[in-house]
């Protein structure tokens, strides 16, 4: 590890140009993870360094230090970098709309904690046992002495709390060790909590109608909630307040939203409370976590439908 924090070092003081870009529509981790892994170039080598995002970002997060500062890709008018900087990406699929800036990269590294067979960087800086990019970039940050800030060890606290849905799915201590440190650094996780308790009013009502009318399948143990177009534009993020809802209600071993994006494109989240959900997000073109997600397909919301329960079915739900 620390030959390669070494060699991410001297890549980062040999270019003059630097992107960084996580998976299309970024949730808390991939906010804040590039958007601190950005501070923590510029506070330490005084280079300047582009985030660049596509989709959507929830508006609860207008408030994260330099969230101002992210450049959606149509809006890039170089697809020219020295060097580019891969951050909680998944799998390529989630970096399609970046494909001409990665291929046109001098040099590619990556800081991933998800499970991915085929890494597209030439530095991999990566670990699928890690609960959030941002404690990989913790530990970087602190092998390489990197000089930090409040809002570098806020944005890290940030992308540790929304990955690990508040600690609840952290598998072992070192968030909570991660966080301690961070705490006595001087971050308020009572502040990061409010931020993430702020919605726009349509996006909660709309979430809370969906969830009203989720159905509930196979004995209870699945519950299906589905998003249409017409109410996707008012969603504020990815719908995570659907799954947590129906997540609460006794009973319910996994939690299924489909969010029709586009015509014929289909957002599949998927949950599992104890039982995993990686493979059903795969057989999609997906993939995530053990417990947490998904997948877009390009086909009509029924055919989708169909698809996912035909994949729960053939689990033996």
């Amino acid at each position: 590890m620390k030959e390669k924090i070494t060699l991410l070092c001297e890549k980062i003081a040999a270019a003059e140009s630097i992107a960084i870009i996580g998976h299309k529509n970024p949730d808390g981790d991939a906010v804040g993870s590039a958007l601190a892994i950005k501070r923590l170039i510029e506070i330490n080598y005084k280079k300047r360094a582009t985030v660049i995002y596509d989709g959507n970002i929830p508006e609860t997060f207008d408030a994260v230090p330099w969230r101002r500062t992210m450049v959606h890709i149509s809006r890039v008018t170089s697809t020219n970098f020295d060097l580019v900087i891969l951050v909680d990406y998944g799998t390529g699929r989630h970096l399609e709309f970046a494909a001409e800036i990665i291929r046109n990269a001098r040099f590619k590294a990556e800081i991933d904690h998800h499970k991915n067979d085929a890494p597209v960087a030439d530095l991999c800086l990566d670990d699928d046992t890690a609960p959030a990019t941002a404690t990989i970039i913790y530990d970087i940050m602190r092998i390489a002495r990197w000089r930090q800030n409040i809002d570098v060890l806020n944005l890290m606290a940030l992308a540790i709390i929304t990955d690990t849905g508040g600690f609840k799915f952290a598998r072992d201590s070192r968030a909570l060790r991660i966080m301690a440190d961070l705490v006595d650094r001087g971050v308020v996780i009572g502040d990061i909590m409010d931020m993430l308790g702020n919605h726009p009013r349509r996006a909660v009502l709309t979430e809370a109608r969906v969830a009203a009318n989720a159905e509930f399948l196979y004995k209870n143990r699945v519950a299906l909630a589905t998003i249409e177009n017409r109410d996707y534009r008012h969603l504020d993020g990815r719908g995570e307040h659907v799954l947590a809802t129906l997540g609460m209600i006794r009973g319910v071993e996994y939690i299924v939203l489909l969010k029709e994006q586009k015509e014929n494109q289909i957002g599949v989240s998927l949950r599992g409370k104890k039982r995993p959900v990686n493979t059903i997000a795969e057989a999609l073109g997906g993939g995530g976590h053990t417990y947490a997600a998904g997948a877009v397909v390009q086909d009509t919301l029924a055919n989708v439908r169909a698809r996912v329960l035909e994949l729960f079915n053939g689990g033996n739900v």
